[in-house]
């Protein structure tokens, strides 16, 4: 008989507590509950009644936990050269193993539950999960680097009506505008690190448009998309919709401005305008036949 050793209880719950609060934040959680929100207020817009509503949250949020942990996974490398700091994989907080490992585990959820929402819709969503997947993976280093963004974003509201009798597909317009709210929030959130992308090899779309010029192309999809929402339902536009276009217009062009010197509040000014845009939308028609 050895002498007992002390006991491992206290450190194995204290290993397990982290991994999950390590996997909570390396799945990039404000994304992820901000996508799968959305999409779940559009459900509920076009009337996808409880129970259709509960699948296309759960479909969309497995698809975004799986895209958020390989994005951690796959980057931890080049994140440790880069020293950015405060991601969990480069802190050691999880391991990259642990983080591949849940991200297959979201991505092999993520295909019954999207397919539970109807064929062509399941197919939509899957579609856009493996685009963004193949950013994750290879595009994100290439001049393609936009185009996952611009399919992710324009499959929303797609997954969301051809789950409805019928499959109708959005009116043209909020395809449009949500193709162009995707390419605005990749300029967006690569804007702040480009520079440091640069130095680790990293040479997206605006990656090699520079930092300048992508402050200066930002707010254009954006307010393009905003347009398109503000005018694209049929009669004029009414004092909502006009009221929502000058904001956005203020606030792109303040961003452009300011962000000359803090990248950082060009990135702020494209999530406000994406959220007036969230609002016309959700207040607008179209999620129906094009």
């Amino acid at each position: 008989m050895g002498t007992p050793e002390h006991t491992t209880a206290g450190d194995t719950a204290g290993r397990g507590s982290g991994l999950v609060a390590g996997l909570g934040r390396a799945c990039h959680p404000g994304a992820v509950v901000a996508v799968s929100t959305l999409t779940a207020a559009l459900a509920v817009i076009t009337d996808r009644g409880p129970r259709g509503c509960l699948l296309v949250w759960a479909a969309v949020l497995a698809g975004q936990l799986s895209v958020g942990w390989c994005n951690d996974a796959f980057d931890a490398r080049r994140d440790i050269a880069a020293g950015r700091r405060g991601k969990p994989v480069v802190d050691g907080v999880i391991g990259a193993g642990q983080a591949w490992a849940a991200a297959y585990a979201a991505l092999a959820l993520c295909v019954p539950l999207s397919l539970l929402c109807g064929l062509w819709a399941g197919a939509v969503h899957l579609a856009a999960v493996g685009a963004a997947w193949a950013y994750n993976l290879r595009l994100k280093a290439t001049c393609w680097s936009w185009a996952p963004y611009a399919l992710g974003f324009a499959a929303l509201p797609a997954f969301v009506t051809l789950g409805l009798p019928g499959h109708p597909w959005p009116a043209w317009w909020i395809l449009a505008a949500g193709a162009l709210l995707g390419v605005g929030a990749h300029l967006g959130d690569v804007l702040p690190d480009i520079r440091g992308d640069l130095v680790t090899g990293v040479r997206g779309w605006p990656q090699r448009l520079g930092p300048d010029r992508a402050r200066l192309l930002l707010p254009v999809p954006l307010v393009i998309a905003s347009a398109l929402l503000a005018l694209g339902p049929a009669g004029p536009p009414g004092r909502r919709e006009v009221t929502a276009l000058a904001l956005v217009l203020l606030v792109a062009v303040t961003g452009t401005v300011l962000g000359r010197r803090r990248e950082r509040l060009a990135f702020v000014t494209a999530v406000v305008v994406a959220a007036v845009d969230v609002g016309l939308l959700l207040g607008g028609s179209g999620m129906g036949p094009g």
